[in-house]
């Protein structure tokens, strides 16, 4: 059954479909956003931290419900990119010599970029070839060697609509003494994600996708378990055990995942993103991912022959990817043309639909295309 909640969002146009790129804001961010962030700041003639950092808490325990976590184990981010340096520079294990990170060709390449400047020289970074089935377990199986330190993977591939069978990776990787890390950038709010129940090592990710929440607002979690391995280099006063403690001789980590916090926070795209997350971690992960399902497999069963990413449920991501070959160009030009929001990249035409779409949205986007193939 479909979720009704598009009366709740901010839309423009028949049909918004690029989901995987900036997910759209509820209507009632504005005030959320002015009540969090504005009001302690404008009605009070008393500085605002106390309840700024509320605010923080608030994004946390919003993640926690999203992913069923523990508040203390994410850390707010500015970035994937910054979260991801931050991790890989705390370990010991990855700044020795011939230390040895598995990820694939297909990752997003910022994440390739921060892990070749982060890590040392020495460090090999090792990829799966973009030609194997990053769907596939046995592919994992094959890669995931008695040498490798570090296994990147991330839950959702943007290009390529395929998803990562975590559930089979995680396992391998302690098995083989390896550690994990999760990127749920593409996932987060459209892929169900159980971390009490699937107990990677780390996950990052970010808020601007299908967690409407606009950009700035990124996450790193940190298994407690894994926790006092971690000695963060890049730190600031929120890293301490006491941010208020002021005693410039005496740094203590922060007991918690907020030990990679750094310096002054930012407050505004956590004020967004709290609000954002808290409504759509009451519907709950299944019930989107159901919904996005449902929609897709409109999209599927008429587009055949069209369809590049995977046909199988539990391989494919919240994005269907599209390939019309010489008509790809006309048809990109005739849903510009119908205000329909879509984009492609080099596998074809990516379609995203979320929980603020409907059955009209995919006819028109079906009309359009067959009018034009």
């Amino acid at each position: 059954m479909l979720l009704n909640v598009k009366q709740d969002f901010c839309l423009a146009g028949p049909g918004y479909l690029l989901n995987h790129s900036v997910g759209r804001p509820l209507k009632s961010t504005e005030q959320a956003f002015k009540q969090a962030f504005f009001a302690p700041w404008q009605e009070s003639g008393r500085e605002p931290w106390g309840q700024w950092l509320g605010v923080i808490d608030n994004f946390t325990a919003a993640l926690a419900s999203l992913f069923n976590g523990q508040p203390q184990d994410f850390c707010p981010q500015v970035n994937l990119s910054s979260a991801l340096t931050k991790l890989v520079m705390s370990l010991d294990r990855l700044n020795r010599d011939g230390a040895v990170v598995l990820m694939s060709e297909i990752d997003f390449p910022s994440m390739g970029f921060a892990l070749k400047k982060a890590l040392p020289a020495s460090c090999e970074l090792r990829f799966i070839p973009k030609g194997l089935d990053v769907t596939d377990p046995n592919v994992w199986d094959a890669h995931i060697c008695a040498d490798v330190d570090l296994v990147f993977v991330s839950h959702a591939y943007s290009n390529t609509g395929q998803q990562a069978p975590l559930a089979q990776i995680i396992p391998l990787t302690r098995e083989r003494g390896c550690l994990s890390l999760v990127d749920v950038a593409q996932s987060a709010g459209i892929l169900p994600l159980d971390l009490a129940k699937l107990q990677p090592d780390f996950m990052i990710g970010s808020s601007v996708k299908w967690l409407c929440s606009g950009p700035g607002a990124a996450y790193l979690w940190v298994n407690p378990a894994i926790l006092p391995q971690c000695q963060p280099q890049d730190v600031g006063w929120f890293s301490h055990e006491n941010p208020f403690e002021f005693d410039i001789h005496d740094f203590r980590y922060h007991p918690t995942a907020l030990r990679f916090w750094g310096g002054t926070p930012s407050i505004t795209p956590y004020a967004i993103a709290a609000h954002s997350i808290e409504y759509l971690a009451n519907i709950g992960s299944q019930a989107m991912r159901e919904h996005n399902l449902q929609l897709m497999e409109t999209v599927v069963q008429t587009l055949d022959r069209e369809l590049v990413s995977p046909r199988e449920v539990d391989k494919r991501s919240g994005t269907l990817i599209l390939q019309f070959g010489e008509r790809q160009a006309p048809i990109m030009a005739a849903l510009a043309e119908a205000n329909i929001s879509v984009d492609a990249r080099s596998l074809g035409i990516r379609v995203s639909p979320h929980i603020y779409n409907d059955e009209a949205d995919i006819a028109k986007l079906l009309e359009v295309i067959k009018a034009h193939r």
